[in-house]
């Protein structure tokens, strides 16, 4: 179920409202298997993606929590974690919702370290514009980008429904709520490349960045 795209381009000074109903969450609860290391320590360009993601989610919004092990990540932000466990980033989203003080909620995951501020607050004007929606995903690459979308707390429910019949997959749950999908020409109308989406899942991927950066 989606919405009509936006009839207006985005302009980088329009958004300067307060973002205190905003929830920013990291997702950091994967297993980083490609990686060999755990994702969120990994350091590009002289940071780890984890100080990396919490700088920005400090810069969109004053309420900023991470996804994953309280063991690991309590010392650097709030953190929550899963309540279904091994279930996939689903898992993760299902609860920072059902922990969030907040109805709008960033999700993005830590080791997409190419995400902006402009662009998160782009996003953050894209949901408020839409409020009957669920879910405001942008979709880049020709596929949907569930782990760089903002989540209103409503769609716990359906997530919650699914994890509990065994249904990890994100995507299917766009088409049973009120889904914005912010398409591949309004980002480029509105400035924004495909190429933010990049993540690092390989030591060889973090390598070839290294070398472009």
């Amino acid at each position: 179920m989606s919405f009509p795209k936006a009839g207006k381009v985005y302009d980088r000074g329009m958004e300067n409202r307060s973002a205190r109903d905003l929830t920013v969450f990291i997702l950091a609860g994967g297993k980083s298997t490609r990686m060999g290391a755990d994702k969120a320590f990994v350091e590009y360009e002289g940071r780890t993606l984890l100080a990396r993601a919490l700088e920005l989610a400090r810069s969109v919004a004053s309420s900023v929590w991470i996804v994953g092990s309280k063991e690991k990540f309590a010392a650097f932000a709030e953190v929550v974690e899963d309540v279904f466990r091994d279930c996939g980033p689903l898992g993760g989203i299902h609860a920072a919702l059902r922990a969030s003080p907040t109805e709008l909620n960033v999700m993005f995951a830590v080791d997409m370290p190419f995400v902006s501020l402009d662009f998160l607050q782009y996003l953050t004007a894209q949901a408020r514009d839409t409020p009957d929606a669920a879910v405001i995903v942008p979709r880049g690459d020709g596929r949907r980008q569930p782990l760089c979308a903002i989540y209103r707390r409503e769609f716990s429910v359906a997530a919650e429904r699914a994890l509990r019949a065994g249904r990890n997959k994100i995507d299917p749950l766009f088409d049973e709520v009120r889904t914005r999908v912010i398409e591949q020409e309004e980002l480029e109308d509105a400035g924004f490349s495909s190429a933010i989406f990049r993540n690092l899942n390989t030591p060889e991927e973090l390598e070839l960045e290294k070398r472009r950066a």
